[in-house]
């Protein structure tokens, strides 16, 4: 009789509804303890003094897990990021170039010009920016609107597309179809050489990638897709190769050669800001994620050569002007490590070829340390086309920190609402949108990413994403 009753009692229990939620719970508890199961191991005994950690060895997990919730906020993070640095960049845009051909714009900018008044550009026949008189942080505070720039503009129309697709791959014709909706016929239309070409390609009835095949578009080479794509980064978090094959048509829609290989270096840095060591300081979670995107250049470019110039200059403790100036002299005058622009009678002898660009972000991005402010300032003082490489970082930088963070640090009143209609047509809304929401949109995306992409796992209940890490 007593196994009788004690079989009865089981069998009251397992149709409980207690016991129903009890066994749910401990099925998701190890759920999340597989995935947090590498993580938990890489967090003991890392150093974390700069001058001992060994980037090339740090342990890398198999499975993270990240909060949606969280990832909501980085997203947001990004955006406000990218425009107070956007819009701080433009100040100094092509203040500073050097003393090239028909152009003498005199001595670069030093870190002792922040604050003091702007000089005018090659544009502006000899009057300062009209965004401000002094180079100093150009911020929208609560109430005022972000206008959108092409730092931004374009990226969040693949992020629009996207979403309305369905997809995390685009077709051509998906980006052709985007493009011919939502970019503006007029002459000023805020695209650059490249785009525009593509733009003006795709009117004629090209599809991507065929709208950068040097046959027919002389510009593939230029800055336009490093303006364009970092954000496919954020869409695959912690599988930077994953995220390259999404931006791989997006890249390829107005870029080829080393323009594609510097702007898919870029997507790797976003990505791997989701599987960097959050214990380790903002310096060497910066230095260890560029080492890895570093790794998959081909080491026989000139964005490899760059890279580890600028790089060896930092390491030996140069300041940063002197290391901007050392570029300067070693690719827009004498072309070295193969990086020929005078052939390709790029405009400006380089002032928007990729990589004039992409070595001034380097000195940014080394010598910013991870400090989002700091690494704003250099970017602006750094010359050229100054807004380009810093939205880039300030993007990055505030995914990491997260849109709350970023607004703390600028006194947090700051706008996140956000105007795409500034450069680009219809949108819904009368291209009035918010961070917010444009973080949500990211969201979902990386959902269908995740789950049909990375072979991860979504818990709704928990509001988590589980995913392979991608790295080796």
């Amino acid at each position: 009789m007593t196994g009788d009753f004690g079989y009865i009692r089981v069998k009251m229990m397992l149709k409980s509804h207690l016991f129903r939620h009890i066994l749910l719970a401990l099925i998701v508890t190890v759920m999340i303890l597989s995935c947090k199961e590498h993580e938990a191991r890489r967090q003991t005994d890392i150093l974390v003094d700069s001058n001992l950690i060994n980037l090339e060895d740090t342990p890398k997990p198999s499975h993270i897990t990240i909060s949606r919730q969280q990832y909501h906020d980085k997203l947001q993070g990004f955006w406000l990021g990218a425009c107070i640095a956007n819009w701080t960049g433009l100040v100094t845009e092509m203040d500073k170039i050097g003393r090239i051909g028909e152009f003498d714009t005199g001595e670069f900018y030093t870190r002792n010009d922040w604050g003091q008044p702007d000089k005018p550009n090659i544009w502006s026949e000899g009057k300062p920016s009209d965004l401000s008189s002094t180079i100093d942080f150009v911020l929208r505070n609560r109430g005022e609107v972000w206008g959108a720039d092409d730092d931004t503009d374009i990226e969040y129309m693949y992020q629009h597309l996207l979403a309305g697709n369905r997809t995390a791959f685009l077709t051509g014709e998906q980006i052709r179809d985007g493009w011919l909706k939502h970019i503006l016929p007029e002459e000023e239309n805020y695209l650059w050489v490249s785009n525009q070409q593509a733009f003006d390609l795709m009117r004629e009835g090209l599809i991507p990638p065929e709208t950068s095949s040097p046959a027919v578009n002389p510009h593939y080479d230029m800055i336009d897709a490093q303006l364009t794509t970092e954000i496919f980064g954020l869409f695959a978090p912690a599988q930077p190769e994953l995220a390259v094959q999404m931006a791989s048509l997006p890249i390829r829609t107005t870029a080829r050669a080393s323009a594609a290989i510097i702007s898919e270096f870029y997507v790797r840095m976003y990505a791997l800001a989701s599987l960097v060591d959050k214990n380790l300081p903002p310096k060497n979670q910066v230095l260890w994620m560029s080492n890895e995107a570093r790794k998959q250049i081909p080491s026989n470019s000139y964005p490899a050569k760059m890279y580890d110039f600028v790089k060896r200059l930092y390491d030996m403790g140069h300041p940063w002007e002197q290391t901007r100036d050392s570029i300067y002299v070693r690719y827009q005058v004498e072309e070295q490590d193969g990086y020929d622009i005078t052939s390709q009678n790029i405009y400006c002898n380089g002032c928007f070829a990729a990589g004039i660009n992409y070595a001034a972000s380097l000195v940014s991005l080394f010598y910013g340390e991870g400090d989002l402010k700091e690494t704003i300032k250099i970017g602006v003082l750094a010359g050229w086309d100054s807004d380009n490489p810093t939205a880039t970082w300030g993007g990055l930088l505030g995914f990491m920190m997260g849109g709350a963070a970023v607004d703390a640090a600028f006194g947090g009143e700051l706008s996140h609402q956000f105007n795409i209609h500034r450069t680009r047509q219809n949108f819904p809304n009368d291209g009035l949108d918010n961070f917010d929401n444009m973080a949500q949109t990211g969201v979902g995306i990386i959902d269908q990413v995740v789950l049909e992409h990375m072979g991860g796992r979504l818990d709704t209940g928990l509001n988590i994403w589980c995913i392979p890490s991608g790295m080796k």
